[in-house]
């Protein structure tokens, strides 16, 4: 169902069609003077735009009519035959309109110069040399009407097109997200769990933490992308549960330029990879652990990089990435395609590094 025109949207379109219609009138106009010099005829350009507007005023005016056939009974119908016989019944009529238009026109034309004429001596001329003419012309309105309305269909198409590629990336960014926060909370219970015979009183102090860090992912908002300012906040909070769990054997060091605070990083991108380093990194460690997160940014990037002093990458590589790295991979490619970096690597003073490099 169309959209009712505004009064404004009505008169602009009005405007375009004159516009239009007027610009047809002044090429042939240019034409018409320029082969009645070529032919040794004296004819003014007033002479010639007032002929070529009053035929091209005539079709701006039956073209409406002409318009609306031509949504009305598009060449796709399913009755063919039946569009094509009223297409050309309308053509012979709309032809026959034009030569009676402008017969009137060129009556009261004749007669503001002074040089009355009957209808009749403009009219049978006119029907003789227009005719086959008009036609033509009614099939190239239609045409281009057509021609219009397809491009709109196509261009409708492409729009619902990118929408529902739009729709599935943010669902599928959202399985992923939903997929990652039963990880971290069955991974972050497990660590209570262990200290629940050990040490009573941190294993309390582990709950009121997780509480506040689920009650702070609870009020998330569930977008794909969030200021890293924030994003450093929810890691904040978690690490204060692994400070609790860990004591002393986990010391953490943040550097971040201040011009990347407000970077959209995507949503709990940093969480998986703290995880990922503290449990393989640090936990197997019988001496103190140390964690190092930076953000730095260039003149097209943002570099984010998670750094253990652990036992690194085995000799052969990893065998399999875990639910957060594989997590991880899967919501950066949703969310840039190839115009992002992921790399794990060897760092030379020991231990893993990760790093995101992320278009800014």
């Amino acid at each position: 169902m169309s959209t009712p025109l505004n009064p404004r949207s009505l008169w602009l379109r009005l405007a375009g069609i004159g516009a239009f219609w007027t610009l047809v009138g002044l090429a042939f106009a240019s034409q018409f003077y320029l082969s009645s010099s070529l032919l040794g005829r004296t004819v003014s350009w007033d002479q010639a735009i007032g002929y070529s507007l009053g035929d091209w005023y005539v079709w701006a005016l039956l073209s409406a009519p002409i318009l609306w056939l031509a949504r009305r009974f598009p060449p796709e119908s399913p009755r063919r035959v039946r569009t094509a016989a009223l297409h050309l019944g309308a053509a012979l009529l709309c032809s026959w309109l034009y030569v009676v238009l402008r017969s009137l026109v060129g009556v009261l034309h004749a007669q503001i110069l002074g040089e009355p004429v009957t209808f009749s001596e403009v009219f049978q001329p006119l029907l003789v040399k227009t005719y086959p003419f008009n036609l033509l012309v009614y099939g190239v309105i239609l045409s281009a009407s057509h021609a219009v309305g397809y491009y709109r269909k196509y261009h409708e198409r492409t729009v619902h097109a990118l929408e529902l590629e739009k729709h599935l990336t943010e669902a599928r960014l959202q399985s992923l997200l939903r997929q990652l926060k039963p990880h971290f909370l069955f991974n972050t219970l497990n660590g209570i769990a262990s200290l629940m015979h050990r040490d009573v009183d941190a294993a309390d102090r582990m709950l009121v933490r997780l509480s506040e860090l689920l009650r702070l992912t609870m009020h998330h908002p569930g977008h794909p992308l969030t200021p890293l300012r924030d994003e450093l906040a929810f890691i904040e909070k978690y690490l204060e549960i692994e400070r609790i769990r860990f004591r002393d054997r986990l010391s953490v060091t943040i550097e971040v330029a201040p011009e990347t605070l407000d970077c959209e990083v995507p949503s709990l991108i940093l969480q998986p990879l703290v995880e990922n380093a503290i449990r393989h990194g640090i936990e197997p460690l019988a001496h103190a652990g140390k964690l190092w997160i930076q953000a730095q940014r260039t003149a097209d990037e943002l570099v984010l990089t998670v750094r253990d002093n652990g036992p690194g990458l085995p000799p052969a590589g990893l065998a399999r990435e875990g639910i957060g790295l594989a997590n991880t991979r899967a919501r950066l490619a949703e969310l840039y395609g190839a115009r992002h970096r992921f790399t794990l690597t060897q760092h030379p003073a020991g231990g893993l590094e990760v790093r995101l490099s992320l278009p800014t």
